[in-house]
């Protein structure tokens, strides 16, 4: 079709843009729904959108394309940065066809094709409106020079924000500490956020958010993008002194990472756009999308037992079929062998790489094991980390060639290990060859894929591809298995990587405070079926710290919820209140893992709320959380939102997470009996708590009445 204003819709999300004449689409407006605009609205809206000349500037203001274009006057961030040997470094695209399929209230598709014959490029630009309002924006560019290469410095792709979006907030972090949010005033200049790690990294931003004040969960409308790309993305938001304000996204190539020859094309990794009022809307557009892809998870997460943090390397058969035998009295469903099952690996300094069961320790391979785990009613599950390899391994003895290196230097060790190159095809050869061979052998329903270090000085575009490739493969293969995104903990939580995975691994500190801010922060992207969520030690094995199995265990059952603790360490009262915490889960996770997550603000810092409201908000689970001493000493009322205001719910405290030992020091008269209300004054008035000691939370189920 001809160029001309268009609208997509979905979701209560609107998005308009402007295709008329030559140049790349500009966005009209990307925000709230606009379900009753007529073609005249539109035309208004364009023509409201037009801004006045300034003093000093252009003689006509510069249009924002989707994909900025310095060629146009727009002094921020260029949407394409490359070059022919230092010449044709700027392009302006002439759009040469617009396509659009629109599909009501149900979002649709802008396909866009451009080129510059100057510079020899083509474009196809795809902006694509999901059914939960979610944007996914895509771009490839293609090398139409028939005698000469291109080098692709950049792509990134931006949408406008409106002035009144003032606060800034995005996540940063490290290991054992990942999802740590921070916020700043959103004024002139760019706030950039380059991730150089060769993977998503710990303190990769996730979702960066620019919102109106006060931005918060309930509160503030809220713009927020994700790049979907598990190696250097940069994610950014601009203002310039002029008042343009964006959001954008994309790849982060090294310089000449990226040479496209002569009829050679490079296809950005999606990024995906949301819009909401205030944190939850926009958390619940992402949650929408990937819970309507055809590959999400449809069965019950099933409860994991993994057993590293029970043995770490000491693998030990008989113990490991004892575990495994408590494992299954307390309810577990899939047995985790965790690192240290392959040759030479009785410490993280040698063996990685070497793809072989240990017969030193499993004389008879892992038959043993897994027979026994299947006997008792579980999956076997394995842990690998494909990617890296320890240089004091057979692998890396024999073919040290498929070790990544950049001008024939390895890069500084990490854990004692490197990167094995799989743009090598030697490599990702032996690679495909072990894991399907392994899964093969011993029936392995679920791979713990582990990614233990950073990538440094390295050709991460083709490795990353690779590693898509792999994971595609052995999940064409192998269609029922399940692969667990684990990297040095949630250093690899990104989109990219869940279109083949099927669950992440939050973090490698499962110490239940710290997790109650990585889960809080890693819902901003993801549904707690997507996150792995464990009932680790009484005394964590990260930080030291000492909690109840009530706060660990209730921290736990808002994910995929499982298990890491040696349990033959613990008494028989010890599992029946674990098994009573498992049961409550298996009850429960049919409606926790489809309904809507809810977060509330609450003035005091120390006392957190956060819950799931069923799909049909006839019932909801909440927790109140006591992360440290309260500011004030009755913590007075807290909201508890997300209900349907017009029905009324009974409110009771949820065992084994109604009153664990210590924890409510002066319980309030109504958690006696429960009380019955309408969710209007629930989520607006609230209710009033107990007060708490640190690290301590009280379940609470909502009910209809």
């Amino acid at each position: 079709m001809t160029g001309d204003l268009i609208h997509l819709a979905a979701g209560g999300v609107s998005l308009v843009l402007d295709c008329r004449g030559p140049r790349l689409p500009r966005v009209l407006h990307w925000g709230c729904g606009l379900p009753d605009a007529t073609p005249a609205d539109l035309d208004a809206l364009a023509l409201a959108s037009i801004p006045g000349g300034l003093p000093g500037g252009l003689d006509t203001p510069a249009p924002l394309a989707v994909l900025p274009e310095p060629a146009t006057g727009w002094f921020g961030l260029p949407g394409l940065r490359g070059h022919r040997d230092g010449e044709q470094w700027s392009a302006l695209f002439t759009v040469d066809e617009v396509r659009c399929a629109a599909d009501g209230q149900r979002g649709g598709e802008l396909l866009v094709r451009a080129r510059d014959t100057a510079s020899g490029l083509e474009l196809s630009l795809r902006v694509r409106m999901l059914p939960s309002g979610l944007l996914r924006l895509g771009s490839v560019v293609r090398n139409a020079d028939p005698g000469r290469s291109y080098t692709l410095d950049g792509l990134v792709m931006a949408l406008p924000v409106p002035g009144s979006a003032t606060e800034l907030l995005d996540l940063t972090g490290r290991w054992g500490r990942e999802r740590s949010p921070q916020r700043r005033a959103f004024t002139a200049g760019a706030h950039v956020r380059d991730g150089r790690r060769g993977r998503t990294g710990a303190d990769a931003s996730l979702v960066l958010v620019v919102g109106e004040a006060p931005l918060g969960f309930r509160s503030g409308l809220a713009w927020g993008v994700h790049v979907g790309w598990s190696g250097n993305h940069r994610s950014y938001a601009e203002r310039l002194p002029t008042g343009e304000a964006v959001l954008g996204g994309g790849e982060l190539p090294h310089s000449g990472e990226i040479r496209l020859a002569p009829g050679e094309s490079y296809e950005t990794p999606w990024l995906y756009a949301g819009y909401g009022a205030g944190l939850d809307e926009l958390a619940a557009r992402f949650h929408g999308h990937l819970r309507a892809r055809p590959t999400h998870p449809t069965r019950p997460r099933p409860v994991v037992y993994n057993t590293w943090e029970a043995v770490y390397f000491d693998q030990r058969p008989d113990r490991l079929r004892e575990l495994a035998d408590l494992a299954a009295e307390v309810g577990a469903e899939r047995f985790v062998l965790d690192d240290g099952w392959f040759r030479g690996r009785r410490h993280d300094r040698a063996g990685l790489g070497d793809w072989y069961v240990d017969e030193t320790v499993w004389p008879d391979g892992l038959h043993p094991i897994a027979d026994h785990v299947r006997a008792l009613g579980m999956e076997f599950g394995l842990w690998v980390e494909p990617e890296m390899v320890n240089p004091d391994s057979d692998l890396a003895r024999r073919h040290p060639e498929w070790i990544m290196s950049t001008a024939g230097r390895l890069p500084p060790s990490a854990r004692n290990q490197q990167v094995l190159d799989l743009r090598h095809a030697g490599a990702y050869d032996y690679l495909r060859e072990r894991l399907d061979a392994l899964i093969r052998e011993y029936g392995i329903a679920f791979l713990k894929w582990d990614h233990n270090r950073d990538l440094v000085d390295a050709g991460v575009h083709g490795q990353t591809r690779a590693v898509y490739r792999l994971l595609d493969e052995l999940r064409a293969a192998h269609p029922d298995l399940e692969i667990e995104s684990c990297s040095s903990g949630g250093a690899r939580v990104d989109l990219g990587i869940l279109e083949r995975t099927d669950r992440v691994w939050a973090s490698d500190c499962i110490d239940a405070l710290e997790r109650q801010g990585i889960q809080r922060w890693t819902a901003q992207l993801l549904p707690p079926e997507l996150i792995g969520t464990h009932v680790g030690a009484p005394r964590s094995h990260t930080t030291g710290r000492t909690q109840t199995l009530s706060f660990r265990a209730g921290t736990a059952l808002f994910g995929h919820f499982g298990i890491e603790w040696d349990l033959t360490a613990t008494s028989p009262a010890d599992r029946a209140e674990l098994r009573a915490w498992v049961e409550t889960y298996k009850r429960m996770r049919h409606w926790l893992h489809r309904g809507t997550v809810v977060r509330a603000d609450h003035p005091d810092p120390a006392l957190w709320l956060h819950g799931i409201v069923a799909e049909d908000a006839a019932q909801a689970l909440y927790a109140v959380v006591s992360t440290a001493t309260a500011v004030s000493a009755q913590p007075g009322r807290v909201r508890v939102p997300g209900l349907d205001p017009d029905r009324r719910y009974g409110v009771r405290a949820l065992p084994p997470g109604d009153a664990p030992a210590g924890t409510l020091t002066t319980p309030v008269p109504w958690l006696g009996g429960g009380l019955v209300t309408s969710g209007r004054v629930l989520g607006a008035v609230g209710l009033t708590m107990p007060p708490m000691h640190p690290e301590q939370l009280l379940l609470l189920h909502v009910t209809e009445e």
